[in-house]
């Protein structure tokens, strides 16, 4: 992404001091905090312009749509004279990246599209638009082929157009506007989601040549945080202002308007590199999560990479765990509707665990609830497609079709508002597994693999993803996501659920003695799910244990009849016929419907 600052020489003439301090203004106040929601990363500042990169055509996209609206917005009530109107570039293209800085063709090609945008205005390459067409709110007028200065071949360029009201960001974001000081002198207010900076890390090896590795980490977990839609991430530039520094974590939490701070140190001896990370209340100073990370270095960009994604896998959801904790804790009077949709979620997960109808209820009530106070809360329409879909999938829902129904409006409806965010599409690929509509298998495991794209480091988007491969079929695959999963977040609280889809992933792939113990496990944690009894059914049966498969029936049917009732009429969300059939002859089995021979039949 490239962007500049129209007529930047007429209005230096005109007041250079005033224009300085405004170009400021709005990098600070619009441009970093969109790179920050979009998961850009800044990479220079050219005078009156910038240059960033991002992993994703529709983050690129979506940030400089935010951007150009939010300045569209704070320019409306400005004097003349006292407005910049930028416009802006962008390609998909190879990179030379040395050092900080970004070199080749790609560079070049979005700087000569950026000198073709009108003021305000997106110009973007043919490539772009393919990779973002239907899936943002914007439409794309074809300017044809154009003739760029220096560039040997012309480039397909579109112009972008987009309505105002879908790009608008709330008066809050840009209300500082004009303030010299970069931080407002009183406390700024909490966002209405979960918000964190990530200091950066102290080098303690005394060596000044790793400051590039330590500072690579920080920019690195800030970059992948930002990928969670869920999370309010401060921007680079501001984090690195306290580098240097020892601040205190609450004065950090006032200034920069956060709730959460992680901070950490790396120290380097030979060919060892320690990592520590922890993450502190800002509130109450308090620490909610730490951990230490040994690793052998060998290829410095791999252990950077890896040590990114295990602290980002960690950190995100724990901080969901102490978000919700907090909410469900709350007096329930004078509730907004975020924090009416946390609770929803946590109650859906509970009812889910414990086979609870009543809980479900009461988490769409909640949900529903959240939805009335605000309609376009995007976590209030996740968790009523949460809710519904735990009951899908514990056969707990009264009216299946409307349960389908109202999940797949509000996951859709979702992804409408937010179309950046990876768990909502995972989601709706998870929601077409439950509803067992087989033949969109394809569409759904589709979603999983685009919210995997757009989020690697999610645990959940991985669960979905495995669950999805392994009801196709694909066990093997299945299975390596779900370690990943795993590996990324090993202590986190849902880690049942994991081991009881690896269970059911072992069942596909035929790993049945595997399967046995992820079943286990998964019931060690929590005893009452009913999809891990009958993964612990089929298992058993596939090993050949007979007589311990028809005691963990019989456990299972009393826990969820209607489950396993289900399961011995041949209820499955299997998609390969054999699967299927696997399923409904080891579940007849161990009731003892069907001799054991049965089973060597199709084991």
């Amino acid at each position: 992404m490239a962007l500049d600052v129209v007529g930047y020489s007429r209005l230096m003439g005109r007041d250079e001091s005033g224009t300085l301090q405004r170009l400021r203004d709005y990098r600070r106040n619009f441009l970093e905090p969109a790179l920050s929601r979009h998961g850009g990363r800044l990479v220079k500042l050219t005078g009156d312009g910038a240059l960033a990169e991002f992993a994703s055509a529709v983050e690129a996209l979506g940030a400089a749509l935010e951007f150009q609206q939010t300045v569209a917005d704070a320019n409306h009530d400005q004097p003349e004279g006292a407005t910049l109107v930028f416009r802006m570039g962008l390609h998909v293209g190879d990179l030379i990246v040395d050092g900080d800085d970004l070199y080749g063709d790609g560079v070049n090609v979005a700087a000569r599209l950026e000198a073709e945008a009108p003021g305000g205005g997106i110009v973007i390459s043919r490539t772009v638009q393919e990779a973002v067409a239907g899936r943002l709110k914007a439409s794309f007028d074809d300017l044809g082929s154009l003739a760029l200065k220096n560039i040997e071949r012309p480039v397909h360029a579109f112009g972008v157009k987009w309505e105002a009201i879908d790009w608008k960001v709330p008066a809050a974001a840009f209300a500082s506007i004009g303030q010299a000081t970069p931080i407002a002198d009183g406390p700024l207010p909490l966002p209405d989601k979960p918000s964190i900076a990530v200091l950066p890390f102290v080098n303690m090896s005394g060596d000044p040549d790793q400051e590039y590795f330590t500072d690579g980490i920080t920019e690195d977990i800030i970059t992948e945080l930002s990928r969670f839609h869920s999370l309010f991430v401060i921007a680079r530039n501001s984090s690195f202002s306290y580098k240097g520094k020892s601040p205190d974590t609450r004065q950090v939490g006032r200034e920069l308007g956060v709730r959460y701070v992680l901070e950490g140190s790396i120290r380097k001896s030979s060919n060892r590199i320690r990592v520590t990370g922890q993450l502190i209340d800002t509130l109450t100073g308090s620490h909610i999560w730490a951990e230490r990370y040994d690793r052998v270095l060998e290829d410095i960009f791999a252990v950077q990479e890896e040590l990114t994604r295990a602290i980002v896998g960690a950190i995100a959801p724990q901080i969901e765990s102490t978000e919700q904790s907090k909410a469900t804790r709350r007096h329930p009077s004078n509730l907004t509707a975020y924090e009416i949709a946390l609770r929803s979620r946590a109650h859906a997960m509970e009812g889910y665990d414990k086979a609870d109808g009543a809980l479900i209820d009461r988490s769409i009530r909640e949900a529903k609830e959240a939805l009335a106070i605000d309609p376009n809360c995007v976590p209030a329409l996740l968790a009523l497609a949460r809710a519904h879909g735990n009951a899908l999938l514990n056969q707990m829902a009264t009216d299946q079709e409307n349960a389908v129904r109202e999940a797949t409006w509000a996951v859709t409806r979702a992804i409408e508002l937010d179309g950046t965010d990876a768990f909502a599409y995972a989601l709706r690929g998870f929601l077409l597994m439950l509803s067992y509509q087989i033949d969109r298998y394809p569409a759904g495991l589709a979603d999983a693999f685009h919210a995997h794209e757009m989020n690697p480091n999610d645990p959940t988007v991985l669960r979905f993803l495995g669950a999805l491969e392994a009801g196709q079929g694909d066990g093997e695959r299945a299975i390596e996501h779900l370690h990943q999963a795993l590996r990324l977040s090993p202590r986190q609280s849902r880690s049942h659920e994991i081991f009881q889809i690896l269970s059911y992933a072992c069942f596909i792939a035929k790993r049945y003695t595997e399967g046995i113990g992820w079943a286990l496990r998964a019931l060690n944690e929590v005893p009452t799910f009913p999809s891990t009894h009958s993964c612990l059914v089929y298992c058993l049966v596939g090993a050949g244990e007979i007589e311990k498969a028809k005691a963990a029936f019989s456990v299972g049917q009393r826990l969820a009849p209607i489950y396993f009732r289900g399961r011995l009429e041949g209820m499955s969300n299997a998609a390969r016929p054999e699967d299927r059939r696997r399923v409904q002859t080891f579940c007849r089995v161990a009731a003892g419907l069907e001799d054991p021979s049965a089973a060597d039949a199709v084991r």
